[in-house]
């Protein structure tokens, strides 16, 4: 009688069509049958071998139906007996609804203060790759190989400690790698128990929010400046004071106005515009915070692209002992989803800093490390460098001269020093750097609005454009593409005048 049953109703789910996989439909109709009642409690079921041959299916199509309804609870198997339907089956099916109405107590959701602060300042991209996408490196040339043969060989060597939570502060091999690379290259003063391993920057400045602030404190950020450090101050209820920027990097406000608890610079390539901050400021910063008890939180996220001059030494460098916190990244130089950074904080915050990375944030990813570091100690990671400073001066250049070509040099931001992964467009008085920014989006070309980067209401109109991932015939299209979304931003303030 099942069988019969069972073979009417899948003829009919056949007609029906649809496009989900043979096992899946069984398995829907057989449930559907025992919900409404057609197939009883307690009732048997065919034999695997006879439902197929009586719905001309193979015999794994039913076994596979079969074993999700039991472990759903909705069939029980009896040794020797047969399958049968079980006496409790579930009120409702176990999965997902296709759609339905959001309920009424979700529309009324409201989030905390915090919580609307933080996400009035997310500047995230919906779309992390192409032209002309600022702060990206052409992860396409990454020597994966090369790192993948050393995971591979430290996975089938891995005991059970690489696989389980990571002590605070990472792998002790990569806190000593990174001392020996970051004393050579970025002259900062430090010995590996003072270098904390964190998953992205966005965690080393939540950690350093959390135990060096309190809610209601205020921190300097520049102004313009990264997005991100603002959002994480608004979660933890600390006040943002912007300050501008200029060719010296950031102004030092008057002496006089209550000092901040934090400073967020980026002195060795200002983000966004490009600046480096000149002695002057950086003693006068440093002054500032003895006197004053505030911490510096030095953001040296892409500073191993310089294209002319001398590499710019850190400021934890200058004050090894002081109040300087030093953030740095792999994201720019290996990969963004590698999802690995780091920091060095001085000795005495050192301890406390590792306590509560274990307990907030639980980190793992350590088999991950230790290939990272022997990925430096091996010459992998300085030889990478120096190829994309090479790859990414020439893009730089191609840019420049599409720039000069079309537009003119004085349409590069005055403050550009030749480094980093990006330059700005500055764009004619009137010209709606949003609109240009959306209207080049629908042409898949990503450029970011200047404007976005700014917390007050002076703000200039400009375009970050990044180069790093953009190949030079690809390069040309877009700009191309950009420079017909461009002339038709500024013909209605053309008209205008």
């Amino acid at each position: 009688m099942a069988v019969e049953l069972l073979q009417s109703r899948w003829h009919a789910v056949r007609a029906g069509g649809g496009s989900a996989a043979l096992n899946r439909r069984l398995y829907e109709c057989i449930r559907d049958c025992i919900m409404d009642g057609s197939l009883p409690v307690g009732g048997r079921l065919p034999a695997s071998r006879d439902l197929a041959a009586g719905l001309g299916l193979s015999r794994n199509t039913v076994t596979f139906a079969y074993d999700q309804l039991r472990a759903e609870g909705y069939l029980r198997a009896v040794v020797g007996s047969g399958t049968f339907v079980t006496d409790v089956i579930p009120e409702t099916p176990l999965h997902a609804m296709r759609s339905r109405p959001m309920p009424a107590a979700q529309r009324g959701a409201r989030l905390s203060a915090r919580g609307k602060a933080a996400v009035a300042y997310a500047r995230a991209a919906p779309r992390q790759w192409g032209a002309f996408m600022p702060g990206v490196p052409d992860v396409t040339l990454f020597p994966h190989r090369k790192l993948g043969r050393i995971i591979a060989r430290l996975r089938r060597q891995a005991g059970p400690e690489l696989l389980s939570y990571a002590p605070g502060g990472g792998h002790g091999v990569l806190q000593r790698s990174l001392a020996q690379y970051l004393r050579q290259a970025r002259s900062v003063v430090c010995e590996p128990e003072q270098i904390i391993v964190t998953e992205g920057v966005h965690q080393a400045i939540d950690l350093i929010v959390r135990l060096l602030a309190d809610v209601g404190d205020t921190a300097w950020v520049e102004e313009p400046g990264y997005w991100g450090i603002r959002s994480v101050l608004a979660i933890n209820g600390i006040v943002p004071q912007p300050v501008l920027v200029d060719n010296e990097g950031m102004r030092l406000p008057a002496p006089g106005r209550k000092p901040p608890r934090l400073a967020f610079v980026t002195p060795s390539h200002q983000y966004p515009l490009g600046p480096v901050m000149s002695m002057a400021r950086r003693l006068g910063l440093l002054a500032r915070a003895g006197q004053s008890g505030t911490w510096i939180v030095e953001d040296d996220y892409d500073s191993e692209f310089r294209f002319n001059g001398q590499p710019v030494p850190s400021l934890q460098g200058m004050a090894p002992d002081g109040r300087v916190i030093y953030v740095g990244t792999f994201s720019k130089t290996l990969y963004p989803g590698l999802r690995t950074a780091y920091m060095v904080v001085p000795r005495a915050l050192a301890d406390t800093f590792k306590t509560a990375q274990s307990e907030f944030y639980r980190g793992g990813h350590l088999l991950s490390q230790l290939a990272l570091a022997e990925f430096i100690d091996q010459g992998y990671y300085a030889s990478h460098i120096r190829r994309m400073r090479q790859v990414y001066a020439g893009r730089r250049n191609f840019l420049l001269d599409q720039i000069r070509r079309w537009l003119g040099l004085e349409w590069v931001h005055e403050y550009d020093t030749g480094a980093g992964l990006h330059l700005v467009l500055r764009l004619p008085e009137g010209c709606d750097d949003h609109a240009v920014e959306q209207a080049a989006f629908e042409h898949n070309v990503l450029v970011r609005a200047l404007s976005r980067y700014y917390i007050g209401p002076r703000r200039q109109s400009g375009l970050l454009m990044g180069f790093a991932s953009v190949p030079e015939a690809e390069m040309l299209r877009c700009f191309q593409i950009l420079l017909g979304v461009l002339r038709g931003a500024m013909a209605p303030s053309r008209a205008a005048r």
